[in-house]
């Protein structure tokens, strides 16, 4: 069994934890948890990359899916693996790949984790 490295929020007012706030709040810190490991085992990124892509703009709309799915009846861990396997299922377009240099064609949330796990080894 593979573990993975959760590293805390650095937007609490945005991105995934803010919405998740929202609709979630007395589970917040679990939903950060199981969204964080979940999404790196989906994607193999690093902790770094999920960390910056849960508190992006992407990282809102991602929590916007998981809380749709929580009103739809579905339990957290269930709401937070159908956005995945959502994400997954969505392709990086020829418009988005020219606009960032993701892979066309790559899954979206993998281009996503990744570009974002490469924004964070660039030095500034």
């Amino acid at each position: 069994m593979t573990t993975t490295t959760t590293l805390p929020t650095r937007n609490e007012a945005w991105g995934f934890w803010g919405t998740m706030q929202l609709s979630a709040n007395e589970h917040i810190a679990a939903a950060w948890a199981i969204a964080s490991e979940a999404i790196a085992r989906a994607t193999g990124s690093s902790p770094e990359g999920v960390r910056d892509f849960l508190d992006s703009r992407h990282g809102r709309h991602f929590a916007d899916d998981v809380a749709s799915g929580i009103s739809r009846g579905l339990a957290l861990q269930e709401a937070i693996d159908a956005a995945i396997t959502r994400w997954m299922g969505w392709k990086i377009n020829r418009r988005m790949s020219r606009e960032t240099g993701i892979p066309h064609g790559l899954p979206y949330l993998t281009g996503l984790v990744a570009d974002y796990a490469i924004m964070a080894e660039l030095p500034y």
